[in-house]
């Protein structure tokens, strides 16, 4: 292993794998440094993996949109491979119900319409002849199993949905990490694994590396903090929290797995599914299971943790989740022992991610990216590659913010809409979905 390299990237999980990727194509010699044992587990190998073009906001369906082609020319986009073979993207589909609550997807029709973006409206009866275990009486407000009126109609059907046929899932994201991971190191990429960084080292005013649990000192003068739910804590470390507007915090998340009911194969013949009316998300699940997901009502109470120190069972959460996408599933079974995962959100005070250098020289961040980022780690990770170069060529990205163009779709985006400084964005869903 080196002691010197061009970058060290803390975090091997999907987008601290893209970056690193992404880095050693340009030419950079990179280390990534993980505390767990292999790359992609941490946080990514319990992402749901869903990928979406459909976003509250423009440039945030702008960044989807792009991500999307890598996903689906994932085999081209790797150019190697992988004796573990390769993650598979399954293109299901995304219906979105149309309500009250989230404006019947107006502004999300405008993005896509603006963005040339495929989507098709959806009535109730093209709902049911795709999904004939639906019932779509409506339930808002979503509740938790034990409030009053849980499970009662307000009378109010959903009508109508907008269906994205680009969208679906990744299979495996531990396995489409480790992909990452080889593609990256077939261009000379260093992965250290089971090392835990406990100092960012500074020299004359920027950063100089990193020192390890082992007290090992590795020197560099480019440090990406790409460290997931542990982000906050390494940017204490630089010392550039007193910097930003806005902050990291880990969020506690219960994901459930329930089967399919029998007169249904959901994993052949379902699809994403984004459900304000009940705040569920669902997609297929192998075994013919449905994944279940909240999208963070009100009655759902937050659970900001330590990510080295949080509950790793399940809870009333879980069923919570399970009985109220019931209410949409009426001939859903719900088994006695709980199946699914348990793990952490990276997330800022907005839900959008930081793409952004510190005011530290040298050190920059990728973070606060968990719940509705993974389906952008490759585009993430080329536009971390373009940022850092841009700043280290001597460029103020704080004064004139880098404007990065996406090969796919040709478009440029802003990158200072990511900016560590930015003010919350009111255009947010202020949930998992962006």
């Amino acid at each position: 292993m080196s002691s010197n390299v061009d970058a060290i990237i803390i975090g091997a999980g999907v987008i601290g794998a893209a970056t690193a990727f992404e880095m050693t194509k340009g030419g950079k010699k990179v280390l990534s440094i993980d505390r767990n044992p292999a790359s992609g587990y941490g946080s990514t190998s319990g992402s749901c993996a869903i990928i979406r073009v459909h976003y509250s906001t423009f440039a945030g369906t702008v960044f989807a949109y792009e991500g999307y082609h890598y996903w689906r020319d994932w085999a081209e986009y790797l150019g190697v491979e992988d004796e573990a073979g390769l993650a598979e993207f399954r293109q299901s589909g995304c219906l979105v119900m149309q309500t009250a609550q989230n404006d019947f997807l107006k502004t999300h029709q405008t993005h896509c319409d603006a963005l040339d973006i495929e989507y098709e409206i959806w009535d109730d009866a093209r709902i049911r002849e795709r999904l004939p275990i639906y019932n779509l009486e409506g339930f808002w407000p979503p509740k938790r199993q034990e409030a009053e009126g849980f499970g009662q109609s307000t009378g109010v059907a959903i009508k109508s949905g907008v269906h994205f046929p680009m969208a679906g899932f990744v299979n495996d994201p531990q396995l489409a990490t480790h992909n990452l991971q080889r593609a990256a190191e077939a261009h000379g990429a260093e992965f250290l694994f089971q090392k835990q960084v406990v100092e960012i080292l500074e020299k004359d005013g920027r950063v100089a590396g990193v020192r390890l649990d082992d007290g090992q000192e590795i020197y560099s003068p480019v440090v990406v903090n790409v460290a997931g739910p542990a982000s906050s804590k390494v940017n204490a470390m630089a010392g550039v929290l007193d910097d930003m507007t806005l902050t990291t915090r880990a969020l506690r998340q219960e994901v459930v797995h329930v089967p399919s009911p029998p007169e249904f194969d959901f994993e052949t013949d379902g699809l994403i599914v984004s459900d304000s009316d009940i705040s569920c998300y669902c997609r297929p699940e192998i075994g013919n299971h449905i994944l279940i997901g909240s999208e963070d009502p009100e009655c759902d109470a937050h659970q900001w943790v330590d990510d080295e120190d949080f509950n790793h069972n399940f809870t009333d959460q879980w069923t919570t989740q399970a009985y109220r996408y019931a209410q949409r599933v009426p001939s859903l079974g719900i088994p006695s022992r709980m199946q699914g995962v348990v793990d952490l959100y990276d997330v800022t005070e907005d839900w959008i991610p930081i793409y952004d250098k510190s005011s530290l020289p040298g050190f920059y961040m990728a973070i606060g990216s968990s719940g509705n980022q993974f389906k952008n780690a490759p585009i993430a990770g080329k536009m971390m590659a373009a940022l850092i170069e841009y700043c280290e060529d001597g460029h103020d990205h704080d004064a004139s913010p880098l404007q990065f163009h996406l090969p796919y779709t040709g478009h440029d985006i802003d990158v200072g809409f990511y900016s560590r400084r930015r003010q919350i964005n009111s255009e947010s869903s202020f949930s998992v979905l962006g």
